[in-house]
């Protein structure tokens, strides 16, 4: 977020500064070469955008590599197709035609009241779906039981009448070439950044220094938990080097029993599959990423949404609105989690 403000403010004349925690630039998005594989540190971000403007433009600052996510799910050992189209109905329940998996799954929807997150899903894909490949991947993920989360948590779940195996429908998909790093180099160009710096430590000196800033933190850090902290979600990713050229044979795999300890499996050189060095090479990278709880010696990654947080930073929210040269922008700052193109959009 403070990345790319940085680039269309300089675009119209402004100094800048950055201040970065950490000693890499790219946040989330930062990648690690390791042994001429690009690995996403922090989870796999495709780019992906039905704006044209917005594709064009990521692609005029770097050049992009096409890339079409298809993410497989294991349940008991048996592998499917992680989007709900009819490869999916027909492995489960042997349907062959859209008009018999939608009969289905209407048979199977939950059609009373929504209390919970459980009856929201239910709605849309019906029980078997549901308890097959995501009450225990929600689980997982949250680190709470899916019955007692909102059901706002998800807004909507697609069903594809479809023998499809994409993931994502965006028109633009993409991953940059020399991975998220190639891009932030371009919108950091020529701007001055102080690595290892905690902000809220040197807030004194750096607020008197310019007109505006752009915090994008945790909000409730910033004033310095004021009416209680907030919940976070972070993420470990144990990283395997294997003596094979495909270890599994896609770039992700879910997996939602609750009896796997991780909650998927990520096989970097994927990411990579117009790279004909990468694919040659006889080994490969795989990253085990389990979901944990935040604590202060942890990176906060993940908001968590539920309706005792969302009413905390509702006012916390209140208290940023009074700041007169402070802007709170980015998933920490605004308690929500970012699509990559949005931090273009916004």
């Amino acid at each position: 977020m403070v990345i790319t403000f940085n680039y269309f403010a300089k675009k119209a004349g402004k100094k800048t500064l950055v201040i970065e925690k950490r000693n890499v630039t790219g946040g989330s998005l930062y990648c690690e070469n390791i042994d001429g594989i690009w690995v996403h540190k922090y989870g796999p971000h495709i780019f992906h955008t039905n704006n044209k403007t917005i594709w064009d433009l990521v692609n005029s600052i770097v050049e992009f590599t096409p890339f079409q996510y298809q993410p497989l799910t294991k349940v008991k050992n048996k592998v499917y197709n992680s989007q709900f189209t009819m490869w999916t109905f027909n492995q489960v329940w042997g349907v062959q035609t859209p008009q018999q998996a939608k009969k289905k799954i209407e048979k199977q929807k939950h059609k009373g009241e929504i209390y919970d997150l459980q009856d929201q899903g239910m709605t849309f894909i019906g029980k078997d779906l549901y308890k097959m490949f995501l009450k225990g991947y929600i689980q997982k993920e949250w680190r709470r039981d899916d019955e007692d989360l909102p059901p706002f948590i998800i807004p909507y779940l697609p069903t594809i009448y479809r023998y499809d195996t994409s993931y994502l429908n965006d028109t633009y998909q993409g991953i940059p070439v020399g991975c998220y790093n190639a891009l932030f180099d371009k919108l950091l160009n020529d701007t001055e950044i102080h690595f290892n710096v905690d902000y809220l430590k040197n807030k004194e000196k750096y607020k008197n220094i310019a007109d505006k800033i752009i915090y994008t933190g945790k909000i409730d850090e910033y004033f310095n938990y004021a009416i209680i902290p907030l919940d976070y979600r972070t993420g470990r990713w144990d990283i395997k080097i294997k003596d094979t050229d495909n270890y599994q044979g896609t770039s992700v795999i879910h997996y939602p029993d609750l009896d796997v300890p991780y909650i998927r499996t990520i096989e970097y050189k994927h990411f990579e599959p117009h790279n004909k060095e990468v694919q040659e090479k006889k080994k490969t990278i795989i990253g085990y990423e389990y979901v944990e709880e935040w604590n202060e010696n942890k990176e906060p990654l993940y908001s968590i949404n539920d309706e005792r947080n969302n009413n905390i930073y509702l006012k916390y929210k209140e208290m940023a609105e009074k700041e007169k040269n402070v802007i709170f922008k980015g998933r920490l700052a605004e308690y929500k989690n970012y699509n990559m193109q949005d931090i273009f959009e916004d």
